[in-house]
């Protein structure tokens, strides 16, 4: 598809084209193609000489600023694989995810948000951590801080060569069985699939992107980072997101595209300083979610102003893209899809006996093509269950396709919620409660919520009786991830249970729906 096959054929490519053209532009600071080019090249010499060598991995644990950008693309240079850290998680969490993968060095963040991040790692619970290299205000926890390590005398080394079938990244996504699996994505699939995707968008060298989306999710990463650099586009990372911030934001830096999910755009839309604020150079638009208000996409449009409005579908096991809107499709078919196929990927719908369906027909969501995983890190069963035989990636999503090939998602397969763009598996959560000293069994579903579009709600029981919710609560946020924190708690003398001995969830919509009704919400 494209002569580029590497990211780091991508940064060359970027920086022999735009050369003084600004990439990055961070509070004050302007980092162009070239000096970005000069940078990550500097950084991954110091990575070889400090003894990392091609096929190693190192993670980021960092929000979105420039120095995640520069160590990503300088790992890679280095012929390493990077691993993005979800800067919700605890320092639990980021273990499991760093003894997985063996990562050998850390880049993180130091101070955020009032955390240590480096100080939350055990470094005897990670063997193979080598060397944490502290981003920002320092930490004791890390060995190396980030500015005496990029003025440092640049090594006499050798840089590797990297090839298009080479490891690019380890993505982890909560599994449904509880357990995080690594998603491992190649070099030139990334690069064929954000090709697509820029072009489809429409993005280029005139464009300024606000990327509000975290670099530890595809969307901020791939379809923010890598599809500005293909491009050519001026890339503003946001580290926080604030609706009055990003008005702001949009109107004194001149911001052309901004992706989010729809909640946002719901915000922004909300928001008492829209009215006095200039965004007339917000011009491009992508979102995604099973199902859209049609007004919304007419508000984004009229209200907002944007011409473009794009929605999409994808999962980290299709390099985070599959399906697209285009530019001349209606605003009931953007609300109502999540586009066709994206060119060279088949999107399909399949029964559960492993036929496909025709037009109209429900089943679960299938995909073929150039951007299907590798597989997952370590993992050949479950690989082999979510790619069959015949190369087909079974999503764990419901939908279906009308005769134009446009998907619709009605439902998913598992029990998956998403809350303010996140994916949130219950199964995953729910082994974690399991560590509350006075939990017994647990259950979580997804419920409806006006600013977050889903919340879980925490459906528990014991022997002792009722246990404090706040006290409840606080336990959550100290030991998940915010997002996956449940925002309301129901105590059961039991859970109930199927004639196989699983909890039946549709009993417990029906508890919430009933308490909703009567105000009992916790």
């Amino acid at each position: 598809m494209t002569a580029i096959c590497t990211l780091p054929d991508a940064l060359l490519h970027a920086a022999t084209h735009w050369q003084g053209k600004t990439f990055i532009e961070q509070d004050e600071r302007c980092i162009s193609f070239a000096e970005t080019h000069q940078r990550v090249n500097t950084l991954a010499k110091h990575l070889i000489h400090g003894g990392f060598a091609a096929g190693d991995r190192a993670a980021l644990w960092c929000p979105n600023r420039y120095e995640w950008i520069i160590a990503c693309l300088a790992i890679q240079r280095a012929g390493g694989i990077v691993v993005p850290l979800n800067t919700r998680f605890k320092g639990i969490e980021a273990e499991q995810a760093i003894n997985a993968s063996r990562c050998s060095w850390l880049f993180s963040i130091g101070q955020f948000l009032g955390v240590d991040y480096p100080a939350s790692i055990v470094r005897s619970n990670t063997p193979s951590l080598k060397h944490i290299v502290c981003i920002g205000d320092s930490s004791s926890a890390a060995d190396i801080k980030w500015d005496e390590l990029m003025t440092r005398s640049t090594p006499d080394v050798a840089l590797p060569d990297v090839s298009g079938d080479m490891i690019s990244d380890i993505i982890f996504t909560s599994g449904t069985t509880g357990t995080p699996k690594g998603v491992v994505t190649l070099h030139q699939q990334n690069i064929d699939t954000f090709t697509t995707f820029y072009q489809t968008l429409g993005l280029d060298a005139s464009d300024r992107y606000l990327v509000i989306n975290p670099f530890f999710h595809s969307f901020g990463y791939k379809a923010g980072m890598l599809a500005c650099l293909l491009s050519g586009a001026t890339m503003l990372p946001e580290a926080t997101f604030d609706v009055g911030h990003v008005l702001q934001r949009i109107e004194r830096d001149g911001i052309t595209v901004l992706p989010g999910p729809p909640t946002i755009f719901q915000a922004m839309l909300a928001h008492p300083e829209l009215g006095s604020t200039n965004i007339s150079s917000l011009s491009k638009a992508t979102t995604g979610a099973a199902v859209i208000p049609t007004q919304l996409i007419v508000d984004m449009k009229n209200i907002l102003g944007i011409d473009t409005v794009i929605t999409a579908y994808g999962l980290s096991e299709s390099c985070g893209l599959a399906t697209m809107c285009r530019h001349d499709d209606d605003e009931r078919t953007i609300a109502t899809t999540s586009g066709r196929a994206i060119d060279g990927v088949e999107v399909a719908i399949m029964n559960d006996i492993g036929g496909l369906l025709g037009h109209g027909e429900s089943g679960e969501i299938v995909i073929r093509g150039y951007n299907v995983m590798a597989g997952y890190l370590d993992n050949p069963e479950a690989t082999a269950a979510a790619i069959d035989k015949d190369g087909w990636l079974h999503t764990g999503d419901i939908g279906h396709l009308d005769e134009a090939g446009y998907l619709s998602i009605t439902d998913r397969l598992k029990d998956m919620y998403i809350s303010g763009g996140f994916n949130c598996y219950p199964a995953e959560i729910e082994n974690r409660l399991l560590a509350h000293p006075q939990i017994v069994s647990c259950a979580i579903i997804g419920v409806p919520d006006d600013r977050l579009g889903e919340v879980g709600a925490l459906f528990y029981a014991n022997q002792q009786g009722e246990i404090d919710h706040q006290q409840l609560y606080q336990w959550c946020r100290d030991n998940l991830a915010n997002y996956k924190v449940p925002r309301s708690f129901h105590y059961c003398s039991s859970l109930p249970l199927t004639a196989s001995g699983k909890v039946h969830k549709p009993s417990l919509r029906e508890i919430w729906q009933t308490q909703a009704m009567h105000g009992e919400k916790q």
